[in-house]
This record gives C-alpha cells, structure tokens and sequence, in this order.
C-alpha cells in the first residue's frame, strides 16, 4: 500500500506534530532518502525535500535500514534490517515503487548496497548462512534487478558496502558475526568473531586487501563506512564484548597500511555507549562524522590530523549525511537537524538508522 503525501501529513496533523504551513509541494526535488517507524507501528521509506519536509512515502513490509543511491539520483533502492528478504526499488522524480528485489532463498539481505559508477549493477551485502559466510550479491539493475552472480566478503556477517573513489573496488565492513534466519537477531559466534574490512575487485570478485583489527579487539564488529580525505575508509564499530570495557569505536585505514583506532577522550567514546549507527564523510573529505543512538550523540573528526574537532548531544540520533558543507542527522525522535538548526520535526514518526542526500 502506497501512503498518498496528503495521507502522511494528514496523519502526522492529526497528531499534533506537525504544521502544514510552509510545507513543501509536491514538485519539489527530493533531497534525501530514509526509513522510518509510521505513527501506526508500520515501516516505511520516505522522500524529504531540502528543509526536512516529506514529499512522499512507501509502506515496507518490516524494518527498513539503509538505501542505495542510484548515480543518476533517479531511483533508490531501500534494504530491509538484516537479516532481511526484501529490497525495494523506488522512482525519485515519479515518486512510485519501482521493483520488488528479493535475494534467493538461501540468503538474507544485510541491510545495505551499492551501485556501480554507471548505475547498470548493484551490489549487495548477504549471509550465506548454510555455509556461514558473507557474500556481495550482484543485480542488474537494467534487467528488473536480476540476480546475476555474488562474490565472497572474505567473513561473516557482512554489513555496510561502499564502491571507493576508483569506481573499482568495493569496501566491505564485515562484521564478523554469525547469524541464521532460524534464530533472528541472535549473535551466534561472540566469543569467536572475527571482523575485517575487505577491498574487493568488483570486475573480478577477487579481494585485493583485507585486514583486521588487533586480537584483543575481536569484539568490536566494524559496521559502517565513509571514503574520507586522502582516500582513507573510516569507519564505526559495535562492541560486542564486556559491558564495562572503554573501548576505541572509530578507525580508519589507509591501503597498505595497518588499520588504526582514531583517538578521543575516553568519556567521549563511553559516551557514545559501545555503538556507532552511521558514519559519514564531509564532501570535501576533511572530516567525518559518527553518530550513535544509544548514546544520543555526534562526534566529528579532522581526517587530517586525525583528531576530535567537534561533539553534539542529540537525541536518539543514527542517520548522518552531507548536504553542502554541512552534516544533516536525522533520529528516533522524528527530527530532522543540521550544525545546531532544527528543519523539520517529525514526531511520532520516527527515523531510522540511515539519511542518504540525494541532491
């Protein structure tokens, strides 16, 4: 079912929450993308204009997690939470869905993809769980998102897929644990896990570098990514280990190099409450932001010198994106913010982990 814009913000007026004052018409370009819990308890993806306005939304079938933006900007395909079934296509400037995309039965989508620079293939993060692995799934998005083949992740549990500034090579933050649809949401390999970041060939499939955090931090499950400046990836982790441990949660890694942990006060990181939800890189690459909802906060880093520039408290806060010059977060409390400045407050709607710009 197709959620009409009228319907939305009707439904979100009826609430109390929102004004239709100064409302963006539907003509308007969509500039970002994300995915939401509705007022009624139901799952949906959603358009918003540059002020954080909702242009149009699409019913899911569950959770939705993260999209990939097709290059043309034309089309975004949304991915359900991992582990997931369904992925779905949607039409930017017709504002309709487009196509149902669905992985083969034995495999579960992993909540994040990524296009080729031509727009013409997708690829997408999956558990092959019979054999307990990661997986990039490849559709041809010219052919009604066909699967045409996969090539392995070099893990477990992969998660978010970024294709690097060479428009070659594919980054793959595997997570390292181990799940199985039978047991949803259960990690089933904690005290075993073992999570790396992979650079893979996407013309061959082959993987070309591949490394690991030290064994001491086997825990911390490497989620999300961001190509900052001078080519590094950064990227957030999720700590699986003991409670009390005062853990690094952000790194970077150069190729060729060892992987690193970014330095920042230890209050700064417990703060942050052992888990990072998004990671995203400035346009022009000097600096990235994380944020994380459990913790209800955003860091931000200098991807030059490497350390702590700037922190904000915002609640329930996971989806982070660029616009211009500045990082736009949305969260679990409806809102829509940038620098210190509310756009658009959308409660009880509530976003969730992932905001992707698309203009």
């Amino acid at each position: 079912m197709t959620l009409t814009r009228r319907q939305v913000l009707a439904g979100l007026t009826a609430s109390g929450t929102i004004s239709l004052t100064g409302l963006a018409t539907a003509d308007d370009r969509a500039a970002f993308v994300a995915c939401c819990r509705t007022p009624d308890g139901g799952y949906a993806a959603a358009l918003l204009d540059a002020a954080g306005n909702i242009l149009f939304t699409e019913r899911l079938d569950a959770r939705g997690h993260d999209c990939a933006v097709r290059p043309d900007r034309h089309e975004v395909v949304v991915f359900a939470r991992r582990p997931g079934r369904f992925a779905l296509a949607i039409d930017t400037h017709g504002r309709v869905p487009a196509t149902a995309i669905a992985p083969p039965g034995n495999r579960r989508f992993q909540g994040h993809g990524a296009f080729c620079p031509e727009g013409r293939l997708l690829y997408a993060t999956e558990n092959d769980f019979d054999n307990e692995r990661g997986v990039v799934g490849i559709y041809d998005a010219t052919n009604s998102f066909a699967r045409i083949g996969e090539f392995a992740t070099g893990g477990t549990g992969p998660h978010e897929i970024i294709l690097l500034a060479d428009g070659r090579t594919l980054a793959v933050a595997n997570g390292g644990i181990l799940t199985h649809p039978d047991f949803p949401r259960h990690k089933l390999n904690l005290s075993t896990m073992a999570p790396s970041l992979a650079y893979i060939d996407r013309l061959s499939g082959e993987i070309v570098e591949q490394v690991a955090l030290p064994s001491g931090l086997h825990q911390l499950s490497i989620r999300h990514m961001a190509q900052a400046g001078h080519g590094a990836v950064w990227f957030g982790g999720q700590y699986e280990g003991t409670s009390s441990d005062d853990v690094a949660l952000v790194g970077y890694h150069a190729r060729g190099r060892a992987i690193r942990l970014a330095d920042a006060p230890a209050p700064d990181y417990r703060g942050m409450n052992h888990y990072i939800g998004s990671v995203a890189a400035s346009r022009d690459g000097t600096q990235v932001a994380v944020t994380s909802p459990r913790g209800g906060r955003m860091l931000v880093f200098d991807t030059a010198t490497r350390a702590l520039i700037a922190r904000r408290q915002i609640a329930d806060v996971s989806g982070v994106t660029t616009r211009g010059d500045a990082f736009v977060t949305s969260a679990g409390t409806g809102d829509i913010d940038t620098h210190a400045t509310r756009l658009a407050a959308h409660a009880p709607l509530a976003w969730d982990n992932h905001l992707r710009a698309l203009i």
